[in-house]
């Protein structure tokens, strides 16, 4: 390489040149840098020549740094003009090679999703295990004499019949489908007894499970349904400690502004025993044509009262110490109420855009 002196114009012209020209033949940036590298690098002529300055008189100096400042500015302002249309160009092409068509198929892995069913019945249990309760299981094929003896159902029940229960055959051999979730209750408070009158723990449990019926499946019925029930055995429990029970439940389901309230009823395990309703979610008890409650403002959701003396005799507790109450709601029916499900047999029919509008819940 020939040494360039910076008090050589025309030298120094034409090295300016050369870099203008190698800089409008880059056709990429990585070329462009190339050329850079050459024309302004530490081994470059215009960058030696620029360090032989410190040796000139201050005559020559001045002449030279005039020279060099003007070849510098001009090698500049054509990089940066080149460096602006090659990345331009290059913008323009990855928008035209790596464009994205949004509207062609994919073949997308599906993340799946829990059945509402199992979510619902996971939080409602969320809510008494929060409380201190706990939560206790039971066998889906259940003895006659838990399903319904030990509940103070009568020997000629009209729920006995073949038409509403499943019974095993032969008939006579005391075993059915359970159809609520009351047998729990009564297994429960058969294990905790000593607990009850040694340690003075009250019994607090929740059960959920699933229950069979001979019903037609239709929008609002199914043979096999899903419940959840709830026993409290404690000195001194009243109607007053139910009501506040399940207000506090429904808040937690529906929203702080949910509102229940009580109704007379009957059932052979509980005396006294109610209705419990929900306040209309849909009209608000304001719209006597509203087609979700009838009108009435209130939708039923589920039964309750305070255990029967006969059911704690039945589970081996002295009704003249304790008191209890129970209550229990349909799982199905919660979830219709919770996120406006219209039709029962979409739970069921196992269709998995169903279950994923819930997600995956944990």
């Amino acid at each position: 390489m020939t040494e360039l002196s910076p008090l050589d114009v025309a030298g120094v012209d034409a090295a300016v040149a050369e870099a203008l020209a190698s800089f409008a033949a880059a056709t990429s940036l990585d070329e462009l840098k190339e050329a850079r590298l050459a024309a302004t690098g530490d081994k470059a002529a215009l960058t030696l020549a620029n360090k032989l300055i410190g040796g000139l008189t201050p005559e020559e100096k001045a002449q030279a740094g005039k020279t060099m400042g003007g070849a510098r500015a001009a090698i500049g302002r054509a990089l940066a003009a080149r460096t602006a249309e090659l990345e331009a160009e290059r913008d323009a092409r990855v928008l035209v090679e790596e464009a994205v068509d949004v509207t062609l198929p994919v073949s997308r892995a599906l993340v799946g999703a829990r059945h509402p069913l199992e979510t619902m019945q996971e939080r409602m249990c969320d809510v008494f295990v929060s409380m201190g309760w706990e939560v206790a299981e039971g066998p889906e094929m259940e003895a006659e004499w838990f399903n319904f003896d030990a509940l103070n159902f009568d020997p000629d029940h009209p729920a006995r019949e073949m038409q509403d229960t499943f019974f095993i055959d032969p008939p006579s051999s005391g075993l059915l489908m359970r159809t609520h979730t009351s047998p729990v209750q009564v297994r429960a408070a058969l294990e905790r007894r000593d607990s009850l009158e040694n340690e003075g723990r009250g019994i607090y449990v929740v059960c959920p499970g699933k229950t069979f019926r001979t019903d037609e499946l239709d929008a609002t019925h199914t043979p096999v349904f899903h419940q959840i029930e709830g026993l409290a055995i404690d000195r001194g429990l009243t109607m007053a400690h139910l009501k506040g029970t399940l207000d506090h439940f429904a808040k937690s389901l529906f929203g702080p502004d949910a509102v229940t309230r009580l109704r007379p009823s009957f059932f052979p395990f509980t005396e006294p025993s109610a209705e419990m309703d929900l306040r209309c979610f849909v009209c608000g008890g304001s719209d006597p044509d509203c087609r979700t409650c009838r009108g009435t403002g209130w939708i039923e959701w589920g039964g309750c009262g305070m255990t029967h003396p006969n059911v704690l005799r039945a589970a081996g507790i002295d009704p003249t110490k304790y008191t209890a109450f129970a209550f229990g709601m349909g799982i199905e029916r919660t979830l219709m109420f919770r996120h406006s499900v219209t039709d029962m047999r979409d739970m069921v029919e196992g269709d998995v855009r169903f279950s994923q509008q819930f997600g995956m819940e944990i």
